[in-house]
């Protein structure tokens, strides 16, 4: 069909994870996919650039030995088809809270399509500290995959991306979504079986700290820890707070380092 949409899919887990899969079945429903993934991990590789990459065709697609910028560029500029929109996922663990998005490879990837003017969305898995690390399947990705999907479909001719330059896409492990942790008010009986969706804002709480001890230092990220608990600090419309609540968390965006003009700094520009 004339209106197929053409969809670069890409992650940082590899092109071989689960959660890559299950977006390359849910999007083959609404438009033509075409896949330029990484040959192995990339996690947390933040919009690194390897500049020569070797490429092999691969069932998906393509898999390259590179990062998950590496290949939105070569998808965008040899690879595939040119792009509706671009899709990077669905990523092993959630990429939730501001400081988390410039580490992510996964939404490095949608940051990535969106400097070539491209929509994009990022999608991730949000597998509690308890359970990680986790033998995912394709299926316990597929509630986020069909968000994906869905907002593929529609948020282009809706005008999201007029406003929005990518979307950032977190969910809960389906089991998590029937009551959450202990302590939690669990979903009415007659509740629908689709997961909410809620539009959120990136959590701004950063909790990080670090260890030495002979000779090394371990760095820690004490904010995975607060999702497992009983309560959360974040304030209701943070992504954060929606995903520990059980819903589908989505974060309209722009790219990062646009820049205001500052009375203050003009002064002292001025006085250089």
């Amino acid at each position: 069909m004339s209106d197929t949409r053409e969809i670069l899919l890409t992650n940082d887990d590899g092109i071989e994870s689960p959660g890559i899969r299950a977006l390359y079945d849910a999007l083959s429903e609404v438009g033509n996919v075409t896949t330029v993934a990484p040959a192995d991990d990339q996690s947390a590789v933040g919009r690194a650039m390897t500049y020569e990459v070797p490429v092999e065709e691969h069932e998906l697609g393509y898999a390259v030995e590179g990062t998950p910028s590496d290949c939105v560029v070569a998808g965008l500029a040899e690879l595939g088809p040119y792009p509706d929109i671009v899709v990077s996922g669905c990523n092993e663990g959630a990429n939730i809270g501001a400081y988390v998005l410039g580490r992510s490879g996964t939404v490095s990837a949608a940051v990535e399509a969106a400097f070539f003017g491209v929509p994009a969305i990022a999608a991730s898995l949000h597998v509690p500290q308890s359970q990680w690390p986790r033998d995912t399947s394709v299926e316990e990705y597929e509630e986020v995959a069909e968000a994906v999907r869905y907002l593929v479909e529609h948020a282009p001719d809706a005008g999201v991306f007029e406003e929005a330059e990518y979307l950032n896409v977190n969910g809960p492990l389906p089991s998590a979504t029937s009551g959450a942790a202990e302590g939690r008010e669990s979903a009415p009986a007659d509740a629908p079986e689709r997961t909410p969706m809620v539009v959120t804002r990136p959590s701004h709480v950063y909790d990080m700290d670090a260890t030495r001890d002979d000779g090394v230092v371990t760095l820690h990220d004490r904010t995975w820890e607060q999702l497992d608990g009983d309560t959360l600090s974040d304030p209701e419309g943070t992504d954060r707070r929606a995903v520990f609540d059980g819903k589908i968390s989505v974060s309209p965006l722009t790219a990062p380092h646009t820049t205001e003009r500052h009375d203050a700094l003009d002064d002292l520009a001025e006085r250089f």
